[in-house]
């Protein structure tokens, strides 16, 4: 697995993280000031709530005074309090809620796009159960922080700094003491942190398995049962469900310690504390009953803020962990190649001119060495060669998806470097050998969400590509519903789509990626004449595997291990009796077989 890819920068500490998660709030001044002034007011009223029980209990009750409009005023005042803040922990809790949506709504948003921004050489080491564990799962966790974890946070402490202010206000000698608990609490925290960091990191990483697994199979099924491959799958699933258990399991554990049983225990000896002061108080001075009931339930109000953001240091190492890896991929300098310099060159004539040209996917071996030919305009330039011998990296390097690093490649002149994106992709068009198609029908797959391709153009294009024949026969024609991958359609109709949305966009350039390979021999015989239509006029760069298909060809470029061995028509090749010629005869071999 590409762990170099993905591990690549690392983001210092949970402190950095943390900070630049707080960010993406600033957009938000407003409504998280808006959160933080009702936040305040609903700890106001819960922190005054035991003053009115004190002041009932020290000056009416011990007395047995019972003046009626002062109960009144009292169980009024009381159960103002108890729905004032109830009220406002409403509103404050959704408008933090609205808060955490719209930053992971940013978040996921600046996620996906920059995943549409990497270099091809990211995706060819990264699975993809990885990245979906990551825009998902990772993002859902980030978004448990900001919606419990960070609200349950600033509330609580805000709740904790009243209760100390009232605890002082009725004995400072006594909250002097209790102040112990902040560093004993933080300590803990800062302990639960170091400890359950690792777990969290490796559960993460278990996760990401478990879909990239997942991912994989749901792929590769027919492979799957074709080769009767379940029972390695599923134990090699079931493998790594069981580290993922096995590391869910030890951070269960360490939260049943590390979390609310310890707090409970700190809690016991602090009561403990208070009732030995005040018993030992009574002895020499007048306790009050109020103040001790007042000082209890403070205590206890203390603690319960305490285990709600221990509870939530769980989701909170979670996000942390999950942030981590989430920048990690926004931090990924590995980014497609982008236009140099400010010409911006236009793609008028079609002329392609590679130029000295080496390539290495992983710099170490060149699959491509010292590539140089030229495709004059209107013409058709073919690349044949046995498997891996880096036909499929020519096109790679003339479509741009990696950068050229030795040697260069001219389009009418300018350098490819220089052109802008829109310009290369609207007048290159490109046919690989296993088309892709989107969710959606027909006429949006040849489109491509182009709205200036009009309904008659999508038909003009499937008629030039003989499609139009088919996609008529379906029951809603052009409208007809493709799913995932276009699994509803045989291997030819979805070439032919291919070809359709190709053609729709007029290119100048045409590539073709053996455009014919999983096309069978009654279909490829029909479209044979749409690809010698779609050849006149343009620049054709055609890597074919079929060598009958390019015996038209003006130039047959024959690679063999990245290099060009042979260049010429195909006559030409044929009597210099060398590799294409041996290739032909198999070939030729193979088909009266």
């Amino acid at each position: 697995m590409s762990a170099h890819l993905l591990d690549y920068p690392q983001t210092s500490g949970n402190r950095g993280i943390f900070i630049r998660l707080l960010r993406y709030m600033l957009p938000h001044r407003g409504k998280v000031a808006l959160s933080l002034a009702i936040l305040l007011a609903a700890t106001a009223t819960d922190v005054f709530q035991p003053i009115l029980i004190k002041i009932f209990i020290d000056q009416y009750l011990i007395p047995h005074h019972f003046p009626e409009n002062v109960m009144v005023a009292l169980a009024v005042g009381y159960m103002g309090l108890v729905v004032a803040t109830s009220v406002l922990n409403v509103f404050q809790l959704l408008l933090f809620q609205m808060l955490a949506l719209d930053i992971i709504q940013t978040l996921r948003v600046e996620l996906f796009d920059k995943i549409q921004e990497m270099a091809l050489s990211f995706f060819d080491q990264t699975p993809v159960g990885v990245l979906v564990s990551r825009i998902t799962n990772d993002t859902e966790a980030i978004l448990d922080m900001f919606m419990t974890v960070l609200s349950t946070f600033i509330q609580n402490i805000t709740v904790l700094a009243g209760i100390l202010i009232a605890m002082f206000a009725l004995d400072a000698r006594l909250a002097t003491y209790c102040l112990v608990l902040v560093p004993v609490i933080a300590g803990v925290m800062i302990l639960y942190r170091r400890v359950s960091s690792p777990v969290f990191h490796q559960s993460r990483q278990r996760l990401a398995l478990l879909n990239a697994k997942l991912n994989e199979s749901l792929q590769g099924m027919p492979v799957i049962q074709s080769m009767r491959q379940e029972p390695r799958l599923k134990r090699e699933f079931g493998d790594i469900n069981e580290s993922y258990r096995r590391a869910r399991f030890r951070n269960t554990q360490i939260n049943g310690l590390l979390l609310r049983p310890l707090m409970d225990v700190i809690y016991f000896f602090v009561l403990m504390l208070v009732l030995w002061y005040f018993g030992e108080r009574s002895f020499a001075h007048l306790v009050n009953i109020g103040v001790l009931y007042a000082f209890v339930t403070y205590l206890s109000r203390f603690f319960e803020p305490v285990n709600n953001m221990l509870q939530r240091m769980n989701f909170f190492q979670q996000a942390m962990v999950s942030a981590e890896r989430v920048f990690q991929i926004l931090d990924n300098p590995l980014l497609a190649p982008k236009p140099e310099g400010t010409s911006d060159p236009v793609i008028w004539r079609g002329q392609v001119k590679f130029d000295n040209v080496s390539f290495s996917y992983d710099g170490v071996t060149d699959v491509l060495k010292h590539i140089s030919f030229t495709a004059e305009p209107g013409k058709t330039v073919a690349i044949v060669g046995h498997t891996g011998s880096g036909k499929s990296s020519i096109v790679n390097l003339l479509m741009r998806f990696y950068p050229v690093e030795h040697g260069r490649i001219f389009l009418d002149g300018a350098d490819l470097k220089t052109f802008s994106d829109k310009e290369l992709r609207s007048k290159i068009g490109l046919v690989l050998q296993d088309p892709f198609l989107f969710v959606g029908d027909i006429a949006s797959n040849i489109r491509l969400g182009n709205e200036e391709i009009t309904d008659a153009q999508v038909e003009a294009a499937a008629q030039f590509v003989q499609a139009d024949t088919f996609i008529r026969r379906l029951p809603e024609g052009y409208h007809a519903p493709i799913g995932e991958r276009g699994a509803t359609l045989s291997t030819g109709q979805r070439q032919l789509i291919s070809f359709a949305r190709t053609m729709a966009t007029n290119p100048t350039i045409l590539v073709l990626d053996e455009a014919t390979a999983s096309v069978d021999t009654e279909t490829e015989d029909a479209i044979q004449m749409a690809l010698k239509k779609m050849r006149h006029g343009r620049t054709t760069i055609a890597i074919a595997h079929r060598l009958s298909t390019i015996q038209d060809a003006d130039l047959i470029l024959v690679l063999h291990h990245g290099e060009i061995v042979e260049r010429g028509s195909h006559q030409e090749l044929l009597a210099l009796g060398g590799l294409y010629h041996k290739m032909y005869l198999l070939q030729q071999g193979g088909a009266r077989e």
